[in-house]
């Protein structure tokens, strides 16, 4: 075992810190002052000195040790040890009180303080790409690549489909050289799926654009079957559309459903879109049923316009007329999906109301409109434009706002350059007239419809206008020549035997008028205003029941008319069925809710019924609505009283209050004014509502009519001082009945009544 031990030589041991023990005359305290080495290691920075001279003994052994900087310093032996700071070839031992021995780096003598090593020169340049290396290739094929889809994408949407095309062939095919050379360098899961499911996604998207269907399901299918492609069964739906496309509906409903389960439920929007793809589809395939199954999916979960409209549809496909009428009732709940109109108060602040007025229709706003108009003008739906300027001006039509409807001046200066171009064309002098008789100068309006006609005999519209330029001049017979005239030449014309008719009711001849308007009645037999216009004239000749079976006819069509409803309210009054007037008193309350007048008299037909309990509460309800209604507050008076309730005191004081208020305000009121001639007839209008007067028996159709038509009209807004919601007939609660009136005329419908109805008198444009 010892024969692999060796052992050292005595000439051979090193003893580093043998010597510190001697004396050397060096350390001597009382030179150092002398000395120039030590004084100048002070003063410097790092505690280096100068190198002294001091000799090394010769015999000295030493063994080379590393430095920090990588060359061989050597340490004399124990017998010829050096001393600090001294130096042995040409490396500087460190002096022991500054820094610790063996633990510095040793430094060239007289080396420069260089702690960046900016003596070394600059680095070594760094070596060049090689661009012929593969990873270049595949680097700069993958840009081709990407550029191609881009470029595929922008063609598409610049509407050049075919170039859209060829762009996404290309990507393709250089994406298939790509991938193979990434197999050739790399492993196969280092491949950019994303770059191939785009090149694919965008040339089936491409295929679909240019018609290529089988192509671009090919495509479809190719990304679909691929199992590395997350989330791709979502195209299928994109599949959908396309077999949608192609009338084969029973496979669009399949991908749709297959897409339906490739969504998660969390995506609640995608799950809604494709529902309403299967749902029209079963529209096209006349699967009426199923449709409706999926819209009434959708509206249970996500309501919207489209789904609530087609879900209307389906059951009027089907027949199904209260289903319908749910499904409206629905779609009207729904919200527009628009932003609420800046234009349109948000809330009933009455500042908020004057700023929202000021800033309706100011020059901004109006600047605003054109801007529009013209931008959708010099876009590439021009068409749409021009409907939207025609819509405009048929709202505008339909509002009775003929001035913001028409532009008389515009049409003026056209229907002049029409008429100097060809004087003798019928049409430009029948529309010249028509904007000379807008302007009211029915004479000059009649010489150019006679102009017309003089040209062309047969111009029916020059013939009608001229017609209704008579009627306006009151020469009924020049009127009623032009109209029969022109129903010898339209014997069906439905606006033309309405103006004769209106003209014999202007001559005074009802007879004529009526068999007239029996002649409307056949040609369109729901006309609500004729069927209404048929009952005012038999209630004038006094035939009661024929006026009544045109009302209803009239309110049975259109059950919105104010007049209608108020007759036919009034004839029940007077046959005395209360419980039938009650209905339609309702729907007018209905229709104008801001008219206390119809609550009032819902409540005294509950009275005169004998259903006390439910008049009062109706009384209750309206002095709720209207607090400050003096009529209401005497008629719960009075019914309290006889009914012996507590609340009679109540009310009392009320109305002790409101009658007080309301002399104070028509004193002042009076003071105000100039003359006493308004508030003479102001305090002959409240003696018709006094709760202590009656009035005789006498003229009571005329009794009942002004108590109608006494009442505030439906287009003034309610004034809690106003004392003509009620006539006297109505004041006393347990007073006598109202009896069977005789007439209940009312005024004639001109032709400004049917504006908005099939029947006018509006100017026939050439």
């Amino acid at each position: 075992m010892m024969q692999n031990v060796h052992l050292a030589p005595e000439t051979d041991e090193d003893d580093l810190y043998s010597g510190y023990n001697d004396y050397n005359p060096i350390y001597d305290i009382e030179e150092l002052e002398n000395d120039a080495a030590f004084q100048q290691a002070v003063r410097t920075s790092h505690g280096r000195r100068p190198p002294i001279t001091a000799k090394i003994s010769s015999t000295a052994v030493t063994r080379p040790i590393a430095t920090g900087y990588g060359s061989k310093t050597s340490l004399a032996s124990s017998i010829g040890r050096p001393m600090t700071g001294a130096i042995q070839d040409g490396v500087t031992r460190p002096m022991t009180a500054v820094r610790a021995a063996g633990f510095t780096k040793a430094a060239l003598r007289g080396s420069a303080f260089d702690p960046l090593s900016q003596s070394r020169g600059p680095a070594s340049p760094l070596e060049a790409k090689k661009k012929d290396s593969p990873e270049e290739k595949i680097k700069q094929l993958e840009k081709e690549v990407n550029e191609l889809v881009e470029e595929s994408c922008i063609a598409n949407s610049c509407g050049d489909l075919k170039l859209a095309l060829e762009k996404a062939k290309d990507a393709g095919r250089k994406e298939r050289v790509l991938v193979r050379q990434r197999e050739q360098v790399t492993t196969p899961e280092n491949i950019n799926l994303d770059l191939t499911y785009s090149v694919l996604f965008n040339l089936a998207s491409q295929y679909s654009v240019n018609e290529m269907y089988a192509e671009a399901l090919n495509t479809y299918q190719v990304i679909v079957k691929n199992k590395m492609f997350s989330n791709a069964g979502i195209l299928k739906m994109n599949m959908g559309n396309i077999y949608l496309k192609q009338r084969n509906y029973s496979k669009a409903i399949k991908f749709y459903r297959m897409a339906l389960d490739q969504v998660p439920s969390v995506n609640k929007q995608m799950r809604i879109k494709i529902m309403q793809n299967i749902g029209v589809t079963f529209i096209q395939a006349g699967q009426y049923s199923d449709a409706i199954n999926s819209y009434e999916h959708i509206m249970s979960m996500a309501p919207n316009l489209k789904a609530g409209y087609n879900l209307t549809i389906c059951y009027f496909a089907i027949g199904d007329r209260e289903k319908m009428k749910k499904a409206f009732q629905k779609l009207i709940t729904v919200p527009l999906e628009i932003d609420e109109d800046k234009y349109i108060s948000p809330s009933d602040d009455p500042h908020t109301n004057l700023v929202t007025e000021a800033i309706k229709n100011d020059h901004l706003r109006q600047m605003e409109r054109e801007r529009c108009v013209e931008v959708v003008k010099a876009s590439q739906y021009v068409e749409l434009a021009n409907d939207l300027e025609i819509n405009k001006a048929v709202t505008y039509l339909r509002q009775k706002d003929y001035n913001q409807g028409k532009d008389f001046a515009q049409a003026s200066s056209y229907a002049d350059i029409a008429v100097n171009s060809d004087r003798y064309n019928p049409a430009a002098l029948t529309n010249k007239g028509n904007t000379v008789f807008a302007n009211g100068d029915y004479e000059k309006a009649a010489e150019f419809y006679k102009e017309a006609l003089r040209n062309d005999s047969s111009c029916t519209e020059a013939l009608y206008n001229i017609g209704l330029t008579y009627e306006k001049l009151n020469r009924l017979d020049e009127a009623l020549d032009c109209f029969l005239k022109l129903h010898a030449i339209l014997r069906n014309s439905a606006e033309v035997l309405y103006q004769i008719a209106n003209i014999y009711e202007l001559m005074e001849n009802p007879s004529q008028a009526i068999e007239w308007l029996m002649q409307v009645v056949s040609v369109i037999p729901t006309d609500p205003q004729v069927l209404s216009k048929l009952g005012e004239l038999y209630d004038r000749e006094g035939d009661k029941s024929q006026a009544f079976q045109y009302y209803y006819e009239s309110y049975r069509y259109f059950p919105c008319n104010i007049e209608v409803i108020e007759w036919l309210g009034a004839y029940y009054i007077d046959t005395q069925f209360w419980e039938k007037a009650i209905q339609y008193f309702e729907r007018a309350s209905l229709i104008q809710p801001t008219q206390v007048k119809w609550q009032l008299m819902v409540a005294s037909c509950f009275r005169r019924s004998g259903n006390y309990q439910k008049a009062l509460d109706t009384y209750k309800d309206t002095h709720r609505k209207f607090p400050e209604n003096v009529e209401c507050l005497r008629f719960l008076v009075r019914l309290c009283t006889d009914l012996g309730l507590k609340d009679a005191q109540e009310y009392a004081r009320k109305l002790k209050r409101l009658e007080k208020m309301k002399e104070i305000r028509e004193q002042r009121i009076k003071s105000g004014r100039d003359g006493s001639g308004g508030s003479r007839g102001k305090r002959e209008g409240s003696a018709s509502g006094d709760s202590g007067q009656n009035y005789s028996a006498s003229s009571k159709g005329e009794r009942l009519s002004a108590r109608l038509r006494a009442l505030p009209g439906t287009n003034e807004p309610y004034e809690s001082s106003s004392n003509k919601e009620i006539d006297a007939s109505y004041v006393d609660p347990l007073g006598p009945q109202i009896e069977r009136p005789k007439t209940a005329a009312k005024k004639r419908i001109d032709e400004d009544d049917f504006a908005d109805e099939e029947l006018g008198d509006d100017l026939l444009p050439e």
